[in-house]
């Protein structure tokens, strides 16, 4: 049952945290629907996730067992049987299903374009260079846009773009740590690149998503303020009420994408980003600082 449980890959969960933007950035992730919405959003698409993990495991799983790391994957390894894999894989992927009809029709197709788009990745996509690194960042944009379709609320146009370039930035870090740690036989795809080519990507999207940050904190709708702390500051400061509030967030996030591209660099070490953002302190550190900021500015003044 553990090596199963591992098998469904639960650090990779973190990535569907994206779902509660759209609720967050609207400043109604604490009412009771939209928080329920979003809740049965999230574990809809863990369960796909997972589905579509094991499924890839068991598309790879001749070649895993021939990679320095991922030989010890349960099903590498053997702790899991193929055929338990696909029975729970299709368990999963009927119970995920259920759960995002319940939400919304809408919800509803958009999760079975992730799904079966994600299949198509284990099979096809992840295979060719370019495409397989775009393919990673629609993931984070379908999310960020299913997010938006369980709750009603929208995402700022400057913070779609700067999802879309952050997972590019991302998904470009982790083949040229691929390509740096285990060279081109590790995976198909790393035949299409060069260090210099994935150097120039990481850039690129790097620059990108700072940019597109940035223009968020200046273009933002002025903050409607209702918190805590609102009538004091009408009373006694209320010039700040009309300042740009969202452009202090740009130092934790500038600090963030240093970081990381630190890593990327100097460590080799974007090959496994959900590892990263979990256990990097540096890192962690502007993350919570920059949702301290975030949450403070929507939620508490």
């Amino acid at each position: 049952m553990l090596a199963l449980i591992e098998a469904l890959r639960p650090t990779q969960w973190i990535k569907n945290l994206n779902l509660f933007a759209a609720a967050i950035l609207a400043g109604k992730v604490f009412e009771p629907i939209t928080f329920i919405q979003s809740t049965i959003a999230f574990i809809t698409f863990c369960l796909l996730s997972s589905s579509s993990y094991l499924v890839n495991d068991l598309a790879d799983i001749k070649n895993d067992r021939l990679h320095p790391a991922k030989k010890l994957r349960p099903l590498a390894r053997g702790d899991v049987t193929q055929e338990t894999a696909l029975f729970t894989a299709a368990v999963l992927l009927i119970t995920g299903l259920g759960l995002a009809f319940s939400i919304n029709q809408s919800f509803f197709y958009i999760s079975l374009l992730f799904i079966v788009l994600q299949y198509f990745y284990s099979f096809v996509f992840k295979k060719k260079a370019v495409i397989d690194i775009i393919g990673i960042a629609f993931f984070f944009i379908l999310r960020a846009f299913a997010g938006e379709i369980a709750t009603g609320y929208h995402l700022p146009i400057w913070i779609m773009l700067t999802v879309i370039f952050l997972s590019l930035f991302i998904a470009s870090g982790k083949r040229r740590s691929e390509l740096s740690n285990s060279g081109r036989t590790s995976r198909q795809a790393l035949n299409g690149y060069g260090k210099s080519l994935l150097s120039f990507y990481v850039t690129m999207f790097a620059v990108c998503t700072l940019i597109s940050y940035a223009m968020f904190t200046f273009l933002a709708q002025p903050l409607q303020f209702d918190g805590q702390l609102h009538n004091f500051l009408l009373e006694n400061y209320s010039s700040v009420l009309d300042r740009k509030w969202y452009m202090i967030t740009l130092l934790p996030v500038i600090f963030g994408i240093m970081r990381y591209g630190q890593i990327i660099f100097e460590l080799s070490g974007g090959e496994r980003p959900e590892r990263i953002v979990t256990t990097d302190i540096p890192l962690i550190f502007s993350v919570l600082v920059w949702g301290l900021m975030m949450m403070s500015i929507l939620y508490v003044i």
